[in-house]
């Protein structure tokens, strides 16, 4: 029984360990290319939105068109959604570049603005707040960021680029060093269970 569950133990965490290397060498390799090729990597990206909204526009096409137990409406309502939803990507595909800027500028201004809402709201929620100095500080420093965002887009998403590649170049060595130091974690429970 215990050697069966040794077994098993030691199959979860082969298993969880693949996962961890695969994903933390995917999410550094990712990372990497994100803060060497900045502006190469952004078009790809974008070229992965625009295939998506392809895909996802002939989908709801399709659920439009094979969906009976929908009324009319609904049904023309995700063919047009779907239309929608291909011109979108056959628009972003016919020049990747300007579509990459101009998704970028669209993010980083609802970033700035979500910010600045986020603040705002914070400030309304001072007095039933039980921790009003903490509450305070957050939507000064939401404000003050939501307002630098919006009046500084293009430093804005060069940064939020820079920190989401040197994340990602973060996240994959932890969860590589996770998936090596796992090993012991693994044996240990081994021993554990067959000791």
């Amino acid at each position: 029984m215990s050697e069966s569950l040794a077994a098993d133990a030691k199959a979860a965490f082969k298993a969880i360990r693949v996962s961890l290397a695969v994903s933390g060498a995917l999410s550094l390799i990712a990372g990497i290319v994100l803060l060497v090729w900045p502006v190469k990597s952004i078009v790809f990206v974008t070229g992965i939105f625009a295939a998506y909204l392809i895909v996802a526009g002939l989908v709801y096409i399709g659920l439009g068109i094979f969906s009976s137990s929908k009324g009319g409406w609904a049904r023309a309502g995700h063919i047009a959604l779907g239309v929608l939803y291909i011109v979108a990507g056959v628009i972003a595909f016919s020049n990747l570049k300007e579509a990459a800027v101009t998704f970028a500028l669209i993010t980083v201004v609802f970033i700035g603005i979500s910010w600045l809402f986020d603040g705002i709201v914070s400030l309304t929620l001072l007095g039933n707040d039980g921790s009003r100095t903490w509450t305070l500080l957050y939507a000064i420093l939401s404000i003050i960021a939501g307002v630098f965002v919006l009046f500084n887009v293009l430093a804005a998403g060069i940064w939020l680029w820079i920190f989401f590649g040197a994340s990602l170049v973060a996240l994959g060595i932890v969860q590589i060093i996770r998936a090596i130091t796992l090993g012991r974690d693994a044996k240990a429970v081994k021993d554990a269970v067959t000791g």
